[in-house]
Parts: C-alpha cells; sequence; structure tokens
C-alpha cells in the first residue's frame, strides 16, 4: 500500500485496545519501531485504553453469547474522543464487526484495519481474484473482509473446518493464553489456500500478527499483515514517515 502522509496534529492517536491485550502491546511496540525517528520527540503521540475486559467478540457475533461488545467499544470511542484525540484506531479485526457502532459514537475519524488491509492487498498482487483469510471464526462469520472485498470483485476464501480448527488453537489456546506457536502450521494452511487459488493470505487477526513478528513472517510470501498495514497508515496518517 502506498501511503499518504499527512498533516501532523497536537492531538495525540486514540487507540481501542484490550482487544486482545498483546496484541494490543505489539501494535504499539510496532509503531515506535516503524516510526522514522531519532529522538522521543520524534515518535508518535498516543492515548490507548488497553480494556481487557471487553466482551468476547467471536462469542457474541457466533450467537454462543448474549454480552454485546459494541456498546462497550462504542463508550471507549467516546471516552478516547473526549480525551482529545486527532483519529481513532482499534488493533483487532474481529472487533470491526461493530464498526458502525463505533462511528456513530464519534465525531471525528475512524481509521479501519479492514480498509487498510484490503487496500494493501489490491496494491501488491495484479488482477488479483481471490485472497485467503486467517482469522477468528468471528471475523470470517462476520464478513467484514467478504463484504470489503466484493466491492472490488474479490472473493475471499477461508480454511476448511480442519484447517480452521489449527488456525483456532494457534489463537486462543496458544497467542491469547502466551504459549509459544509452531509457525510451520501457519505456513501449511496458508499454503493449502494458495494452492486453491489465493494470490494472498491475510493474517487477519492480530494475535496471528504477534506471531508473524515474533517468527519474521511479515516478509514472507503469501503473507500479508493486517496489524502490519495498521501501523502503516496510523503512522502516516499521523502526519509522520514509515522507516524503510
Amino acid at each position: 500500500m502506498v501511503s499518504v502522509k499527512h498533516e501532523k496534529s497536537d492531538l495525540p492517536v486514540g487507540v481501542i485496545g484490550g482487544v486482545g491485550p498483546l496484541a494490543t502491546a505489539y501494535f504499539l511496540q510496532r509503531v515506535v519501531q516503524r516510526t522514522e525517528a531519532h529522538s522521543d520527540q520524534e515518535h508518535v503521540d498516543l492515548i490507548v485504553f488497553n480494556h481487557s475486559s471487553i466482551p468476547d467478540r467471536t462469542e457474541f457475533i457466533l450467537g454462543r453469547s448474549q454480552e454485546d461488545p459494541g456498546p462497550v467499544l462504542a463508550e471507549d470511542a467516546r471516552r478516547l474522543e473526549r480525551f482529545g484525540v486527532s483519529f481513532l484506531v482499534m488493533p483487532c479485526n474481529t472487533a470491526h464487526f461493530f464498526t458502525q457502532q463505533v462511528l456513530d459514537a464519534i465525531d471525528g475519524e475512524f481509521l479501519s484495519i479492514i480498509d487498510v488491509t484490503v487496500n494493501a492487498a489490491l496494491d501488491r498482487a495484479e488482477q488479483v481474484t481471490k485472497v485467503g483469510l486467517l482469522a477468528t471464526q468471528g471475523t470470517s462469520a462476520s464478513h467484514v473482509y467478504h463484504d470489503a472485498f466484493a466491492a472490488h470483485g474479490v472473493e475471499v476464501i477461508t480454511p476448511d473446518t480442519e484447517d480452521q480448527s489449527i488456525v483456532n488453537s494457534l489463537i486462543y489456546d496458544d497467542i491469547k493464553a502466551g504459549r509459544p506457536i509452531d509457525p510451520d502450521e501457519l505456513r501449511k494452511v496458508a499454503g493449502r489456500l494458495v494452492e486453491r487459488g489465493a494470490a494472498v493470505v491475510i493474517l487477519g487477526c492480530t494475535e496471528l500478527s504477534v506471531a508473524a513478528v515474533d517468527h519474521d513472517l511479515l516478509d514472507e510470501e503469501p503473507f500479508l499483515d493486517s496489524m502490519d498495514e495498521l501501523v502503516r497508515a496510523t503512522i502516516s496518517h499521523a502526519g509522520y514517515t514509515v522507516r524503510g
């Protein structure tokens, strides 16, 4: 994706975080690492609400919980806006199912991880017709990526039941639980999506982004990491330069 640098604002960027906590921490780390800066004062100012107790997004989307995360995310957005921010970001793909509730709660701008990732995928592969998606069941069921890509005539393909179980286990049993993963499991699942015609495979869960950073998958084909794209877009949108 070609990042468009904006004018710098005196206001910080607001981060709706805690969904999940480790992914939020990695997002902040990556913003620091990817910003072209030579002193503390040259980095992006951020206000982070690491609200870890927000109800589970996937459980609600799949109808397994009655606890609606939407109003909580909307109130978090309002709190950040009242503090005074230039724009808001949310480093969680599944939570973007509730984007409209967030937008209805604020007057300012919201930078979508879905939008920046879709744009990056279209930029990377010429005449792309299919992309693979590795994500939570909630993200897949919500069709946030399916709908966004469909607007460009691109089909989203997801893992079969067996491979989705592998992805679920990596996200919930390993990464969210603070346990190490076997990156080859991720590579194998991605490879099977490529065999089905995926031009790129999107890491559409920021827990998988954590694994991508830890295991140097960001530059590996066929992966395209949603958090990395949000990091780059956040830096540029705040008026700073992306390193490298």
